[in-house]
């Protein structure tokens, strides 16, 4: 890949993890920050362990070399919460904007079961098409309000929510506005479709209207247990889902192939929430950046 092109970031949720707080509760912020530098990162999202005072948050990032590049918001406009959503948002946008981020990756959470015990492959939510409308609907006025400060909307396709498989993520780009953008993730939509077929002709179809990509990879056999059990979300995290590029099924080669056939501009973020206690952060930091610098050049 083409090293100008590419800025490479990692999620702090390897070491702290917003859904299950008592994962990496023994971590510390500043630890967090270091590391990612350290293992050659410089670039990250926004963990519960951020200080959100914009002026200490930028001190202490900058003499790392690590900037901001995108935070996790949840919309609800299925549920009905539009305003709600809409004045939350702006107020997310205006921190992301002041700490220079360009996207803003969003998850549509009404009735998700990623957080609960309910089943991750049983108990999904369905969306009907008076869901789709409400959710096009405050997509595009997403899309608006973050144009005004220059930024990008993109949904995060995610295990658990009404847009996770490649028919429900054909639904919401057919559903809202060309102005309104996808966060690509790797390790969902293998999870989702048990191939990488599927996950790849996502990523190509859509290539044009991709504007963040979660580099995330899968161990099988922890879904097999996962879909044997009725195991929830959180509970396949904790025994180990999810890991680094490199040390799982997914063959991230054709992923860093397409990006470049179609001359991907923007942030690759390795995201890869698992047990700090088992799987030490900066070890795996390290193991994901040698993987990438390996096999995409970058």
């Amino acid at each position: 890949m083409k090293a100008e092109n590419i800025q490479l970031g990692i999620a702090p949720i390897g070491w702290t993890n917003d859904d299950l707080p008592e994962l990496g509760a023994e971590n510390t912020f500043e630890q967090c920050i270091s590391e990612m530098a350290l293992a050659g990162y410089t670039g990250c999202e926004v963990g519960n362990k951020y200080p959100r005072d914009i002026k200490i948050l930028k001190r202490k990032l900058e003499v790392r070399g690590i900037q901001i590049c995108n935070a996790w918001f949840s919309t609800f406009f299925v549920d009905g919460k539009r305003e709600e959503t809409i004045a939350e948002f702006i107020k997310h946008r205006d921190f992301l904007y002041a700490m220079g981020a360009k996207v803003i990756g969003c998850s549509e959470q009404s009735r998700s079961i990623q957080g609960t015990t309910k089943s991750i492959f049983k108990e999904k939510p369905i969306f009907n098409d008076e869901d789709w409308k409400k959710m096009a609907e405050g997509y595009n006025e997403l899309a608006k309000i973050a144009a005004e400060k220059g930024m990008k909307v993109c949904l995060h396709h995610h295990m658990g929510t009404g847009i996770q498989t490649p028919e429900e993520v054909d639904r919401y780009m057919a559903e809202v506005n060309d102005d309104v953008y996808l966060l690509f993730d790797s390790g969902h939509l293998y999870y989702s479709e048990g191939c990488q077929k599927a996950m790849l002709g996502v990523l190509e179809k859509y290539i044009d209207r991709i504007v963040h990509v979660h580099l995330k990879d899968v161990r099988d056999e922890v879904v097999a247990e996962v879909k044997e059990k009725d195991l929830s979300f959180l509970e396949g995290v904790k025994k180990g889902t999810f890991t680094v590029p490199g040390d799982g099924v997914i063959d991230f080669k054709p992923i860093f192939d397409i990006l470049e056939k179609y001359d991907y501009k923007g942030w690759m973020v390795v995201e890869a929430e698992q047990d700090p206690a088992i799987a030490n952060p900066f070890e795996y930091a390290l193991k994901g950046r040698k993987y990438i610098r390996e096999v995409a050049g970058v």
